[in-house]
């Protein structure tokens, strides 16, 4: 017998996209202490699901839960990117030669790079850029590798928007993208992952340039 995951409350989610929205835009900055009184009464909810959202946003890596610290936005340093990027180079290619392989349809990275060339903020296009990526590897034929690679995408969002805020290189990255997208339409497995690879390689290379050990 098999069970379906049990859905996460409407406040609980309200307070989980608002969290991540400020993460992610800035608002919220690295090692900032996230208080569950003061969150509560921001979002005129009870500490319930302010507690509930913030345990989510751990298990994605947003967020650090110390028992002496308490809850604080995860920082974001070179050893913290090596560590999701060394996870994206290993899969995120093979996971997009098996999708091109199985001829998959890649109309949803298309569309995500129509919003992102339409983003507002950073976290519009942190977020559209995740998607586009996601859409790559999603269709790989193995649920296990597109969950392995999904538990990283809000960290690699993460270190994509405290990169830009320093050096906001999206533009290239865009550029990359469509490249990626066009092989990747022809059909060409191979050439399709070695861009893809490169891509995240020297994304990383650029945001830490003293930081390259293992990279």
């Amino acid at each position: 017998m098999t069970f379906a995951p049990t859905p996460i409350p409407s406040r609980t989610q309200y307070v989980l996209e608002a969290i991540k929205h400020r993460i992610l835009t800035g608002q919220l900055s690295p090692g900032q202490a996230l208080v569950e009184a003061d969150l509560a009464a921001q979002f005129g909810v009870s500490k319930t699901p302010v507690r509930e959202a913030l345990k989510t946003l751990a298990g994605t890596g947003l967020v650090v839960m110390s028992q002496y610290k308490g809850v604080t936005v995860r920082t974001v340093d070179a050893a913290m990117a090596r560590e999701v990027y060394d996870v994206r180079l290993l899969l995120e290619p093979e996971a997009l030669r098996r999708t091109i392989t199985l001829d998959a349809s890649l109309a949803a990275a298309q569309e995500a790079l129509e919003r992102a060339e339409d983003a507002q903020d950073r976290a519009d296009r942190s977020l559209a850029n995740r998607d586009f990526h996601r859409a790559l590897y999603l269709p790989c034929g193995n649920p296990l590798l597109a969950r392995m690679l999904d538990e990283v995408r809000d960290q690699a969002a993460l270190v994509s928007t405290v990169a830009w805020a320093a050096d906001p290189s999206w533009e290239r990255e865009a550029h990359e993208h469509q490249e990626i997208l066009r092989v990747a339409l022809a059909g060409d497995a191979q050439e399709a992952g070695r861009l893809l690879h490169a891509h995240i390689a020297d994304f990383v290379r650029r945001a830490f340039p003293d930081d390259q050990e293992g990279l």
